[in-house]
């Protein structure tokens, strides 16, 4: 019979190894004979190997490597190291300026201590369809830089995300940062959460980005998140959005679209029905203020 162990200690034991640079932590990733795993703030790893669900031999600790680490703004757009936190993120002034929905999803981020210690590359690489921040990236068409060995490859988030805890990461392979496209002048976005208390996971998330042009939407990105295996973009809802007049009836259309394209399951946080019903109200609220914000005269 099976008997739940104590989660508050650490049952198996492990190697653990913190290199100080890419070479070297990949070389030690790529070693045979154990089961390896990359490790950076911990929030989720740690807590499943307390609960046994994952045993590693060996923790390859990546915090040392500064190539992981940072925030910088271009002309192209933002680049995140994979290593930067969720509470840097949050108060990075670039992120601020252009990328609002982002910084509202890194602020919905659980409690100011794991906000300290959780990781952008963490949260992606652990894969949870209620993942925070991936929602807010899909909107800004985020793309993911991923390294090994054998050498670098960019992939689109969405094609990153596969399934409920499951990416597409190699054997081998760590994600070294983030990188978001510069959003066009007339963006608006907003990030929205319901959760059954504030440092909760998610019941549903939903982010919008769309690019104001008058009293017409240009251009338009519709995520929402816990909803589905993973985040996901509503794309038929986008199509219905783009060129249109924005209105109530407009935003009301499109909310009834998103909630009639997710796929929602009960779980112990909420009912598939209560899900279709908030996402279809947080995603009239989001598309409400993400235009808004697109009418203030600056990327939002």
């Amino acid at each position: 019979m099976y008997t739940a162990t104590n989660t508050r200690i650490l049952v198996p034991e492990f190697d653990y190894v913190r290199p100080s640079s890419l070479p070297v932590a990949l070389a030690e990733l790529a070693q045979t004979g154990r089961q390896n795993r990359p490790i950076l703030g911990g929030t989720d790893l740690l807590v499943q190997m307390k609960m046994e669900r994952r045993t590693p031999t060996c923790l390859v600790d990546l915090n040392d490597i500064a190539e992981l680490r940072g925030i910088a703004m271009t002309q192209k757009g933002l680049s995140i190291g994979a290593a930067t936190t969720i509470r840097q993120l949050a108060g990075a002034q670039a992120a601020r300026d252009h990328y609002r929905a982002l910084v509202e999803a890194c602020n919905a981020f659980s409690t100011v201590p794991i906000m300290v210690m959780a990781t952008i590359g963490g949260n992606l690489c652990n894969a949870s369809p209620a993942a925070d921040t991936a929602p807010a990236l899909l909107v800004f068409d985020a793309a993911v830089e991923l390294v090994s060995q054998a050498g670098r490859r960019t992939l689109p988030l969405h094609e990153f995300l596969v399934g409920p805890g499951e990416t597409a990461l190699r054997d081998g392979e760590i994600m070294v940062s983030v990188r978001l496209g510069r959003p066009a002048q007339g963006t608006g976005s907003a990030f929205i959460k319901i959760a059954r208390v504030a440092a909760d996971i998610s019941k549903a998330s939903a982010a919008v980005s769309l690019v104001r042009d008058g009293d017409r939407v240009a251009d338009c990105r519709i995520a929402l998140g816990a909803v589905a295996p993973t985040a996901v973009r509503i794309e038929r809802a986008e199509a219905c959005l783009a060129g249109k007049r924005f209105d109530a009836e407009v935003a009301e259309e499109v909310a009834e679209i998103v909630a009639q394209d997710i796929r929602p399951i009960t779980d112990v946080r909420a009912t598939k029905e209560y899900r279709r019903t908030a996402s279809r109200a947080i995603a009239m609220d989001a598309l409400k203020t993400a235009w808004k914000r697109a009418g203030e005269g600056r990327v939002a």
